[in-house]
């Protein structure tokens, strides 16, 4: 199988991505129910609840940090990942039974959320360097972007039953539909075949290892780069459940279907950027400065829309962008990084994605209800321009970024990746153009 679909020829990928899509699509759909929930029910329309929520959620990424990589590089992932989606099954079960039988508070929805945020911290690198165990090197970034894919599809189609469910069943029905939905994972986990996976070396446990991912990183310019860019984007600018709902609820003084089809069309313009990831051999710098801009403009303009259909359209772009940043910076970072340091570093990764929201988003939430909705989406245009001039910054330090003008064009040029010829010496350095 070639082009953008070429991992799902192994057996195993396939049961996987088939499994992990009915699994986000019930994530997706929880996510929406429980910002609702709490935006609609437990409070007044606080979006400051919903970036607690978000940080309670993703905080464990950074507080495990350490912990997480480490187990990622040293336990068996299959069966790690079958004890974090069934615990995260069980949660779901939990949460939606308090809600339907009327005993839920903010507190104990905080508590859930805290909770979930800890598996997630150990689930998380895991399933990110599963994919190398599932397809091998030769695959690892076009199933990386497949993933990215499926995640957002699911994102497209799970808003959009929420917006329908959370009216016919409620809240605590959709935290249900949900729980059932990790059966299907788990399910595809039990039917792999043992025979046709790639497991990863796995590395001593010697002193010193759980810190030495970021040794290895702050060795590595390259990588720390695409983890400052990341840093910004997913501190500011990734706090879409506060954008998207505040703006429906406070600025377009709408209900929850326009929270679910504006959703969806920001997951629509999402899985059109990871099928642009996943058509890339291999992913470039290039990519990521494309997406970092056009996230920043995007967020900016989606500021100033007058009416919902022209911030949805803006969305779409948005999604776009921020999902071709990511999946490039995730497929970048495994590429590039040895195999036995990959969990640790993929754990730093996630950390940032996921971890950073914390420190962003009650920030976020706090200029949306003290200024407006569009304030804080300004601030997500500023994490973008911020992203670029990182960017900008490494390709002029290390690479020897040249810009020149011709007679009706502009023209970029670098040398080659100091870092990617590092292991072959002798090699000559090359200039090659990027436009």
């Amino acid at each position: 199988m070639k082009g953008a679909f070429r991992s799902l020829s192994g057996f195993n990928y396939r049961v996987w991505v088939a499994g992990a899509l009915v699994s986000n699509v019930g994530t997706w759909m929880q996510r929406i129910a429980q910002d609702w929930l709490v935006l609609t029910q437990l409070t007044h329309h606080n979006a400051t609840a919903v970036g607690v929520i978000m940080s309670l959620q993703f905080g464990p990424q950074l507080l495990f940090l350490p912990v997480t990589g480490f187990v990622a590089d040293h336990f068996d992932r299959r069966k790690l990942l079958f004890a974090t989606q069934a615990a995260m099954g069980v949660l779901a079960l939990g949460l939606g039974v308090l809600t339907i039988e009327g005993w839920v508070r903010l507190w104990q929805v905080y508590g859930f959320a805290l909770l979930l945020g800890g598996v997630t911290a150990f689930d998380s690198p895991a399933r990110q360097t599963f994919v190398a165990d599932l397809v091998g090197e030769a695959d690892l970034s076009n199933a990386v972007a497949l993933n990215s894919t499926s995640f957002n599809v699911a994102r497209m189609i799970g808003p959009a039953i929420a917006g329908v469910l959370i009216a016919w069943v409620g809240s605590g029905g959709v935290f249900l539909i949900n729980a059932v939905s990790f059966v299907a994972v788990l399910g595809s986990l039990v039917l792999m075949r043992a025979g046709e996976l790639h497991p990863q070396n796995r590395v001593s446990k010697t002193p010193g290892s759980l810190i030495e991912g970021f040794r290895y990183v702050r060795r590595r310019p390259d990588l720390l780069a695409i983890l400052v860019m990341l840093f910004w984007i997913s501190t500011f600018g990734l706090n879409f459940p506060i954008f998207i709902s505040t703006m429906s609820v406070t600025t377009f003084h709408d209900g929850a279907s326009l929270y679910g089809v504006l959703t969806t069309m920001m997951a629509t313009g999402s899985v059109t950027g990871a099928l642009l990831a996943a058509n890339q051999v291999r992913p470039s710098m290039r990519f990521l400065l494309a997406g970092a801009t056009i996230f920043g403009i995007g967020c900016a303009l989606a500021a100033l829309m007058p009416n919902h259909w022209l911030f949805g359209l803006t969305l779409v772009f948005i999604g776009a962008s921020a999902q071709t940043f990511t999946t490039s910076a995730n497929s970048m970072v495994q590429l590039s990084t040895e195999s036995g340091m990959r969990g640790r570093v993929m754990a730093i990764f996630m950390a940032i994605v996921f971890g950073t929201t914390p420190l962003g988003s009650p920030f976020v939430g706090w200029v949306a209800d003290t200024f407006s909705p569009r304030w804080a989406l300004g601030v997500a245009a500023a994490s973008g321009f911020a992203a670029v001039f990182v960017g900008i910054r490494y390709l002029v330090r290390y690479r020897h970024l040249r810009i020149r003008f011709g007679v009706g064009h502009v023209r970029f040029t670098l040398d080659a990746d100091p870092f990617a010829v590092a292991s072959k010496p002798g090699r000559n350095v090359i200039v090659q153009e990027i436009v």
